[in-house]
């Protein structure tokens, strides 16, 4: 989808959208607007396309009507860096503002792991057949290996435009070598094997391999990323321990086509494009950012702190430039979301400076019954259909009745309504509620089929809401 993604309209990423997000039509629209200007500005030329700046969105609307998967299936859908962070998260005690770069440090990382992603997927063709030629080699290794090396020492040499006597010397034992009945013998045996191996006959076969040694380092904090970057300058230059492992020969193809794809990934070329998509096409998603709005008049305490985050914040989302281990990266053109529930404050909390970095305010409304409904049935991930799937591996199909699902959506609409509103997780607390002595019981070579119909669903759920009913006037 992401290679067609200059090709979609905002009517066509909204129809994408649909298939995995049931209703708030309003913010599909304001964020597929946001993803078609995005193209349009990489069509102008280079002086207009720096003048132009993202419009950001701030989404407003209770917990679990889908504003986080909107913003993560927008980026999944352009194949763009993601990051989603926690507003919160800055407000700790000890920690209120620090650090608040590591939103942009963390987009940084997830572009280049898609941009290296991309460039082993294609030379994956190139890294199968280095690592077959491994695993044939080490099937059946040749009784010279140490003239290898001397080729290749030969070959440096020769490239400066002449021979030593030691290339002279390697080069008439290899065609002695290459002239002998003892190297037929071996390359008809890696013939045979090779052919066994493209069969699939020697999958469960154990071959020792040569792997790089890659030391065990915990992660470290933001704070040592001059550390980490002296470290990588004194890792380049000393040379790549390896190790001999023993392993099947379908784990030593996964390895080694991993290890041969990294080498021929030119890095420099996968971290230029990493912190152009970075810049270019990067969304982060600020959550919760109303829990750093603070109310009006005089402020103390916890609202300084919030107000401190905010701040903090601001310059990142107005554009600014910000040092990572790759380089620095400049936040001028990324997108920004902000949501929260706004339940105690309203948007006009924030700072007016944020304010009107999120120019685009849009309301998500609450899920009603026909929301409902529809969330059990239509998406391509729908909770249902995940159920269905965990009970098959069991052997058991699961069945729901239109009447079960019309039931379904009418408890979570009222369990809602009467205590806290928790949007469309309410229905996996009840499809677990509902599944859970069938869950309990498998596997059971008695049990084939279930079917689910309204009264079933009465009669584990009815329970459940009478306490809900009867714990409103308990004080």
């Amino acid at each position: 989808m992401a290679d067609n993604i200059k090709n979609m309209t905002p009517k066509q990423i909204v129809a994408e959208l649909d298939k995995y997000i049931i209703g708030q039509d309003e913010a599909k629209k304001y964020v597929a607007i946001a993803l078609r200007n995005r193209y349009r500005r990489s069509l102008l030329s280079e002086e207009m396309r720096e003048e132009i700046s993202p419009k950001n969105i701030l989404m407003m609307g209770p917990t679990g009507v889908g504003k986080t998967e909107i913003a993560r299936r927008l980026a999944k859908l352009m194949d763009a860096p993601f990051v989603k962070v926690e507003a919160t998260k800055f407000t700790e005690v000890g920690y209120v503002g620090r650090d608040v770069d590591s939103m942009i440090r963390d987009l940084v990382e997830a572009s280049m792991r898609l941009s290296k992603q991309k460039r082993m997927d294609e030379n994956a063709e190139m890294a199968d057949v280095i690592a077959e030629d491994i695993i044939v080699k080490s099937i059946v290794p040749s009784p010279k290996s140490d003239s290898n090396g001397g080729v290749q020492l030969g070959n440096i040499f020769g490239n400066l435009g002449y021979k030593t006597q030691r290339q002279e010397y390697e080069e008439n034992k290899q065609k002695e070598y290459e002239s002998s009945r003892e190297f037929a013998d071996i390359k008809m045996a890696r013939d045979q094997v090779r052919e066994q191996l493209r069969a699939g006959l020697l999958e469960d076969h154990i071959v020792e391999i040569e792997v790089d040694d890659v030391p065990k380092t915990n992660q470290l904090d933001n704070q040592n990323e001059g550390m980490i970057a002296i470290g990588n300058i004194f890792d380049s230059m000393m040379p790549k321990k390896t190790k001999k492992k023993k392993c099947k020969v379908s784990d030593a193809r996964r390895i080694l086509r991993e290890q041969e794809a990294q080498k021929l990934i030119d890095m420099d070329q996968v971290t230029d494009e990493a912190l152009q998509n970075a810049e270019q096409n990067g969304i982060i998603f600020i959550d919760e950012i109303d829990k750093i709005a603070s109310g009006g008049g005089m402020r103390s305490g916890v609202d300084v702190s919030r107000e401190g985050v905010q701040r903090d914040i601001l310059p990142i989302v107005e554009g600014s430039v910000v040092n990572t281990k790759y380089g620095p990266v400049k936040t001028d053109h990324m997108l920004f979301i902000g949501a929260g529930a706004f339940h105690v404050s309203k948007p006009s909390d924030l700072i007016p400076e944020l304010q009107g970095r999120f120019p685009i305010n849009v309301e998500l409304s609450n899920l009603d019954k026909e929301d409902f409904k529809k969330i059990l049935t239509v998406p391509e991930n729908a909770v249902t259909k995940q159920q269905k799937a965990l009970l098959e591996t069991e052997g058991v199909s699961v069945e729901f009745t239109d009447d079960a699902i019309d039931e379904i959506a009418n408890l979570a609409y009222l369990m809602n309504e009467e205590t806290e509103n928790i949007g469309a997780r309410r229905l996996h607390t009840i499809l677990e509620i509902l599944l859970e002595d069938i869950s309990y019981n498998l596997p059971d070579p008695d049990m084939h089929d279930v079917r689910i119909d309204r009264e079933y669903v009465l009669e584990k759920l009815g329970e459940k809401i009478k306490e809900v009913d009867v714990d409103k006037y308990i004080l």
